[in-house]
């Protein structure tokens, strides 16, 4: 998620703020230039010692590398390649697979395909692991290097060796790399229900969805019976975009609010009046990769009761990212802030709990695929807030709406059974006595 991105200038006005260094901050100070000595007595030996002569710049960077690696999973250096891909992926047009992807243990771990790209096509899934692309080994190189390997010319094809939890052998799909241009909203009409599929926050999508909702009023002849909004396995974006497509759905209240290191350094988000649905009933799909903005949306109409969630809880990821750029070539992302849905929650390594869980049964390894999570990354960030949650009676019978098999539900020609789900769920919800519209 990129908040802002500030010049490199912007600290030098505030330098005649700081004030007396007292005491403490002086011993704090001689301690912090003692391990600064230390590390430059490293850097020397290693300049002078190591067994192969090595690049300053290659030293240097890997040691800002380590440093923000020790904080949590989204803080990181970005130079050349890696800063223009994170302006490209952000404006939602990149070369690729189209792979939402996190390292555990030295492997690249899929966290989910994005809609409708070359890896979703393939059947790649959340879940898998990614050990050899073209036969080479991935273990040992770090994310930006793996993630590098998969990148490259649209139309040159890929071979990526796939372990898959609850497959005995691992197996191989050659995949051909295409130009990701990402339709971030796509909408349809589903039996008198507004189907709203948001895969993504770059751009300008809050416009995108106040464009579709107004595409399907004109399509329906009038204000659909109900909505569903589909953000399952959107890894997140932009804030603001966030905060916008909430407004849609919403009259008044709090949207979301950032909450930094210091006490009184929160930022609110307030919806504007002017519910574009006109108060209609509304479910939310997630999974366990609807992460970040997505979060945020579905976080902000479950507290405002404006909308049911369904699906499965979310990744859990709750912190914010301010992009700083350090000259032309480069930046630093940083994780800065905290965000909180109006209710005072912190999603961080939690994620949203659906109101009404509902697995995916059209996936036939859904069982056996572990779902990926804030809370599964190493070094990840604890919530602010400790939520001591009740457990529910534990319950071990079988649900009889969830006991068909993926065969069973294809032959009946169902292959998303979640968005099935939520369909008919809506249309019970929207009728009242007759099947008429209920008032609301």
């Amino acid at each position: 998620m990129i908040r802002k991105l500030l010049p490199p200038l912007a600290l030098v006005g505030a330098l005649a703020l700081v004030p007396a260094v007292t005491a403490t901050q002086a011993a704090t100070d001689a301690q912090t230039y003692k391990e600064l000595e230390t590390f430059m007595g490293v850097f020397e030996r290693v300049r002078a010692n190591y067994v192969d002569s090595v690049d300053d710049h290659k030293l240097i960077k890997g040691a800002i590398d380590g440093m923000l690696a020790s904080l949590d999973p989204h803080s990181s250096y970005l130079e050349a390649s890696d800063f223009r891909q994170l302006r490209t992926t952000t404006d939602g047009n990149y070369g690729g697979l189209g792979l939402s992807v996190t390292q555990e243990d030295g492997t690249v771990k899929v966290i989910s395909p994005t809609e409708d790209t070359p890896a979703d096509r393939a059947g790649i899934k959340a879940g898998d692991y990614i050990t050899h692309l073209d036969g080479e080994l991935l273990y040992g190189l770090d994310l930006d290097e793996a993630v590098e390997k998969m990148r490259g010319a649209p139309g040159s094809p890929i071979k990526i060796t796939i372990v898959r939890p609850g497959r005995d052998k691992p197996f191989d799909v050659t995949i051909r790399r295409e130009r990701i241009e990402l339709r971030p909203v796509k909408w349809e009409l589903k039996d008198g229900i507004g189907v709203l599929n948001i895969n993504t926050f770059s751009g300008n999508v809050g416009e995108q969805v106040e464009a579709a909702l107004t595409a399907m009023d004109k399509a329906a002849g009038g204000k659909p019976l109900g909505y569903v909004i589909d953000l399952r396995s959107n890894p997140g974006g932009l804030l603001d975009q966030a905060v916008q497509v909430s407004d849609a759905f919403l009259e008044r209240g709090e949207i979301v609010s950032e909450r930094g290191r210091e006490k009184n350094d929160i930022e609110r988000f307030y919806a504007r009046p002017g519910d574009l649905t006109g108060g209609r009933p509304i479910i939310v799909l997630v999974d366990a990769g609807s992460a970040s903005a997505a979060e945020i949306v579905a976080g902000a109409l479950q507290d405002h009761r404006r909308a049911l969630v369904m699906g499965e809880r979310s990744f859990g990821k709750g912190s914010v990212q301010t992009v700083i750029q350090m000259d032309q070539e480069s930046a630093l992302r940083l994780t800065t802030a905290r965000y909180f849905t109006p209710s005072g929650r912190s999603v961080q390594a939690g994620g949203i709990d659906p109101d009404i869980v509902v697995p995916q049964l059209s996936d036939p390894d859904y069982k056996d695929r572990p779902a990926i999570r804030e809370a599964d990354l190493r070094r990840h960030l604890i919530a602010q807030n400790k939520v001591d949650d009740k457990l529910l009676e534990k319950d071990d019978a079988t649900d009889p709406r969830f006991n068909m098999t993926a065969a069973e539900l294809e032959k009946k020609g169902i292959k998303d059974f979640q968005l099935d789900y939520a369909v008919k769920a809506l249309k019970r919800l929207a009728s009242g006595p007759g099947g008429a519209p209920r008032a609301r």
